[in-house]
């Protein structure tokens, strides 16, 4: 059932900022564990708050007809996703991580018209060229620290994965129930990473300290739980090339909450970017007349 344009909006406001803030949250974590163990970490919980309210919905599951959906969707948009992107960000300055994770709306949009027959034209390209354009522009204005080629590698690694895997929830949409479709494959990611996390870490790393514990928590449940599950109805129910555009807003957001709580200041990067970003959600968003004409 596809979403009022109200409720949409809504749900579209709460992705972005929770999506937003995980960055500036995630990075402050990563002081207390080691990568790996943190991702499984907070995926488990996530997982098991989804499951949870999914279970007395236990007859939609059809676990025999689908779970080669919920596996390929857990390897694309979990494991590789969540696993590429938290060790990334140990390699690299989150401003420069961000914004290659960013290329996902441009790579999203050619695969959305590829694979699943949304309309690409003239504007819309632009749109996602110059939304990427505003993400680098800010980035680039607060970079400092260390960059490796393969922190970068992992960035592309991810924008990939998470771009695949959206392409691959909207074709698998129909087939599936949204909540089991957000909480297994969360579930299945968290048990690989933690367990990878074992193996390669130590547990004894973990600071068990109050901040630590409380952002894992905030994570856990509104990053992970609540923001997939909106991810999933957004992309389900509207375009996804549409969506994704609007992600273009997260670190934005991300570097806002650093601005605000972390005492970074604010640029003349923040600012064009900011302005480069409004405008691709508009281009991208704009009805065009005559679409059968503009369309490639």
């Amino acid at each position: 059932m596809a979403l009022s344009r109200a409720k949409a909006g809504w749900v579209l406001a709460f992705l972005v900022l929770m999506w937003g803030v995980n960055w500036p949250l995630t990075k402050y974590a990563l002081n207390f564990t080691p990568p790996l163990i943190f991702a499984g970490m907070r995926l488990l919980i996530g997982g098991l708050v989804l499951g949870l309210y999914a279970f007395p919905r236990y007859k939609t599951l059809r676990l025999k007809q689908t779970w080669h959906i919920y596996a390929i969707s857990a390897v694309l948009n979990i494991i590789f996703f969540y696993g590429f992107q938290t060790v990334g960000l140990t390699e690299v300055p989150a401003g420069l991580f961000s914004s290659i994770v960013f290329l996902q709306p441009v790579l999203l949009g050619i695969g959305a018209w590829l694979w699943l027959g949304e309309s690409m034209y003239g504007m819309k390209i632009a749109g996602l060229v110059l939304g990427f354009a505003g993400v680098a522009t800010i980035s680039i204005g607060g970079m400092t620290g260390k960059v490796s080629p393969e922190g970068v590698m992992l960035g592309l690694f991810s924008a990939i994965s998470w771009a695949i895997g959206t392409v691959y929830m909207k074709r698998t949409s129909m087939k599936v129930d949204g909540i089991w479709m957000t909480a297994i494959p969360i579930l299945i990611g968290g048990v690989v990473l933690t367990l990878t996390g074992t193996v390669t870490e130590s547990w004894a790393d973990v600071q068990w300290v109050l901040p630590f514990i409380l952002d894992m928590l905030f994570i856990s449940v509104f990053v992970i739980a609540l923001g997939w599950l909106a991810f999933f109805k957004l992309v389900s129910s509207g375009e996804a090339s549409k969506v994704g555009s609007f992600t273009f807003l997260i670190p934005l957001i991300a570097l806002f909450c650093s601005v605000l709580f972390l005492g970074e200041s604010v640029t003349v990067n923040l600012i064009a970017g900011l302005v480069m970003i409004i405008a691709s959600i508009l281009l991208v968003n704009v009805k065009v007349k005559g679409s059968k004409v503009a369309k490639i």
